[in-house]
């Protein structure tokens, strides 16, 4: 189930999102031009290991900062990762900024993300390996549209046995099955992924979407 565009038309031009995009974009360009010990480092530096935090040795080894609960967003692990982060903000992103304005879409985003970190980072306090990526800041994103526009349509590419197919699903049953497969892997345990963290991120999203909508509401009421 590989979503392709939503049907719902953006009003202004979403420049943060595509600022977003951009700059998702140069840090991997930048990440491709070092070498192996070198990008390790690097992931290490700025990318969000919880036991730097919570293990002395580490701490010491890393030292203190807490920059990376907002560098880790803009880092990625390789093509795959970041195209799938930056395809989803591109469909879900362009209407949200639209609710939200300029700035206080950049605002919910980078909160979103660290938030999104915050919880992965209460489930694996001691872990060494450094989380990176822009899901979680994504995921919340795509819990805000999961609010403000359930009936929206997402054109999606659809396996039907041998074949693939364009089917139009509403967004409240796409994003709601989406986030059931987060929860299943989170249970399961499934290893690589910051399950938490795109949880996290979409339950903040809905939390800022269900604001604004009561917003629009008490707005068209008065």
């Amino acid at each position: 189930m590989f979503p392709l565009y939503d049907i719902l038309p953006s009003r202004k031009k979403p420049y943060v999102t595509v600022a977003l995009i951009l700059i998702n974009i140069v840090v991997f360009v930048y990440q491709l031009t070092l070498g192996d010990r070198e990008l390790l480092v690097f992931m290490y530096k700025y990318g969000l290991v919880p036991a730097r935090y919570t293990v002395d040795r580490v701490r010491e080894a890393l030292g203190f900062s807490l920059f990376p609960f907002i560098s880790h967003m803009f880092l990625h692990g390789g093509f795959w990762h970041i195209l799938g982060n930056m395809w989803f903000l591109w469909i879900f992103g362009d209407n949200t900024e639209d609710e939200m304005g300029h700035f206080g879409y950049a605002l919910f985003y980078l909160s979103a993300g660290v938030f999104a970190a915050l919880v992965q980072f209460a489930f694996f306090l001691h872990s060494t390996t450094p989380m990176i990526g822009a899901s979680g800041a994504v995921s919340g994103v795509m819990g805000a549209y999961f609010v403000l526009f359930p009936y929206s349509r997402i054109v999606t590419l659809f396996p039907f046995f041998f074949f693939l197919t364009l089917v139009e699903i509403p967004a409240f049953y796409y994003l709601l099955i989406w986030f059931f497969i987060q929860v299943m892997n989170s249970l399961v345990g499934t290893y690589g992924v910051a399950w938490w963290a795109h949880i996290g991120g979409f339950v903040y999203g809905m939390l800022w979407g269900y604001i604004l909508r009561m917003k629009r509401i008490h707005r068209y009421r008065y």
